[in-house]
């Protein structure tokens, strides 16, 4: 049976698993209003995922037939993967950041065969051995989760009000973890006046436990050079400033204080860079440098799919140093190496 539990104030939160996936859920969030319920994202697109958010959906006196909308914090498939079916079902619309419908709609339209030969071009630039990559040359014709997800119907602009009949929702851009995230900020007193502005549902930004990924966004047909970790941490100071009352993120647990949360991250952040620099002694490709970088476990335990996602944070960090003039790549190097200023 389904995890509800009621955040007071018309707001409850439900469980939807994430299959295979050390998070194990995504908190989505049902919001009252005058229309009929509102749902702050879905969930991943898997039957036992489905099944869990309809009968959460049900304890909560609903059905996904009832939902009015759809506001999606971010693109991810744990977030976003649910969301056609909700609207197959009831006819919701679905609300996104512009930024993250652009990727939605070119996700549409390539191929995995695409994807694949642009990720055996990207980790081969950043010094991946042959053993890493040759699974992705032979692989191509796997399926991969997302490939279609559900195109948006309406747009978040960021600083505006969503159109809850009844609730004051406003949207805060934070870019970092995707360049479309939103946050979105629940104009109105604590249903337990606590102390603070209201509720922020903070998606993947800001998280109680946990720091969220920051990789480079991929993107086959976008050569733009991004700073999504530098966004990331403009991002979070601005949340910091809101300082809400509570927090209710998609993973974990709802939390107060935000603003000291914010500091231990942004803490976090810059220890990180220093850490990279010491490291950047010698000239390292991204690929090296990952393979050093401190995770939740050593290297070698680190599976296939986790690699190419910890050599994107790597790249990501060594672009904001590069951006802040603390290192810089190797003149002539391929593949390319980084050292530190």
């Amino acid at each position: 049976m389904t995890q509800v539990y009621d955040h007071g104030g018309g707001v409850r939160s439900l469980r939807v698993p994430i299959p295979d996936n050390p998070l194990g859920h995504t908190l989505v969030y049902v919001v009252d209003t005058d229309r009929g319920p509102v749902l702050i994202d879905t969930g991943w697109d898997d039957p036992a995922s489905w099944d869990a958010l309809a009968g959460g959906l049900a304890a909560c006196g609903t059905s996904p037939g009832e939902i009015h909308g759809v506001v999606i914090t971010h693109h991810h498939p744990d977030h976003h993967g649910l969301s056609g079916r909700v609207r197959e079902a009831s006819g919701a619309w679905i609300a996104m950041h512009a930024a993250d419908g652009a990727i939605v709609r070119r996700t549409r339209s390539t191929r995995p065969e695409r994807w694949f030969t642009y990720m055996t071009a990207k980790l081969e630039a950043a010094g991946a051995p042959e053993d890493h990559v040759a699974p992705l040359r032979t692989g191509r014709r796997r399926s991969l989760p997302g490939l279609a997800p559900a195109l948006p119907d309406r747009e978040i602009v960021p600083g505006e009000l969503l159109d809850l009949a009844g609730r004051r929702l406003r949207a805060i851009w934070t870019p970092g973890h995707t360049p479309g995230h939103v946050c979105l900020h629940l104009e109105e007193e604590h249903p337990a006046r606590l102390p603070g502005h209201g509720r922020l549902f903070s998606g993947d930004h800001l998280l109680p436990e946990i720091t969220p990924h920051i990789g480079l966004y991929e993107d086959p047909d976008d050569a733009t050079v991004t700073d999504p970790l530098g966004d990331y941490l403009d991002s979070l100071e601005r949340v910091g400033r809101l300082a809400p009352a509570e927090v209710l993120p998609a993973h974990q647990h709802v939390f107060t204080d935000a603003t000291s949360r914010v500091r231990e991250l942004l803490a976090h952040h810059e220890d990180r860079l220093n850490g990279l620099l010491t490291l950047l002694a010698e000239p390292l490709t991204p690929w090296q440098l990952a393979e050093r970088m401190e995770w939740n476990r050593p290297w070698e335990q680190i599976p296939h799919g986790s690699r190419n996602i910890a050599v994107s944070e790597a790249e990501a960090h060594l672009r904001r140093l590069v951006k802040l003039g603390r290192a810089e790549a190797v003149t002539g190097s391929e593949p390319v190496t980084y050292v530190a200023v």
